[in-house]
């Protein structure tokens, strides 16, 4: 379980006025996982995850911290066959809550991008709060042994972000510019994802939803 308070820049969790305040509870239940998502997208970067796989809830945690997200994530799955299910399903439950706090998209930035190094790896990511699920992932992974224990595929680090944009309704691209090292490759994409997220959902003064078609 991972499980961070960073320093609060708005120590009340006030909205400000006249603003809809964006959160929200989702739930999924199957036969082979159980997961709970809360998630407040004016928080700040507060996190309690847990979902039996510590690498996964530390990229996770990167995701509520770098986003600045207040983000509780409690999953149980079918971990003794392996841990896609459990991955897959917390993705997915994390993408319906993070779309369903996004409401209408009125006043948000819309887009993001930028490059994110960590060490020797730098990776670029670009998003877009479209409405319309794409996923582009040009990262190309050196063979590395699973990571932590329970053991998290690093090949399962795709089909997270995939599970996410598609349902979150986003557009996403990731790239890798350099990197050797697996964990740090994977880091840094889930960093740059939390950072081009808490830019594209900042409010613009001038309000109104972001698109000639005049929804998203």
């Amino acid at each position: 379980m991972t499980s961070t308070t960073p320093n609060r820049t708005n120590p009340d969790g006030a909205v400000p006025p006249g603003r809809v305040a964006r959160r929200a509870v989702r739930r999924r239940a199957t036969n082979e996982t159980s997961i709970s998502v809360e998630i407040d997208l004016d928080g700040s970067g507060t996190t309690d995850i847990s979902t039996g796989l510590p690498f996964y809830d530390h990229m996770l945690d990167q995701i509520g911290r770098h986003g600045g997200f207040d983000l509780s994530i409690a999953a149980e799955g079918d971990l003794h066959i392996d841990a896609h299910h459990t991955v897959e399903d917390t993705a997915i439950v994390l993408g319906e809550a993070f779309a369903e706090a996004l409401g209408n998209k009125a006043g948000v930035r819309r887009f993001a991008s930028g490059l994110y190094p960590l060490d020797e790896a730098l990776v670029e990511v670009a998003l877009d709060l479209s409405g319309r699920p794409f996923f582009v992932w040009h990262v190309e992974l050196p063979e590395a042994i699973p990571l932590g224990n329970p053991p998290f595929d690093p090949s399962l680090a795709e089909h997270a972000m995939g599970s996410f944009a598609t349902a979150a309704g986003i557009t996403l691209h990731v790239r890798l510019r350099d990197g050797r090292n697996v964990h740090h490759i994977i880091e840094a994409s889930f960093k740059g994802l939390a950072r081009c997220l808490r830019d594209a959902v900042r409010i613009d003064d001038r309000g109104g939803i972001p698109s000639t078609k005049g929804s998203l």
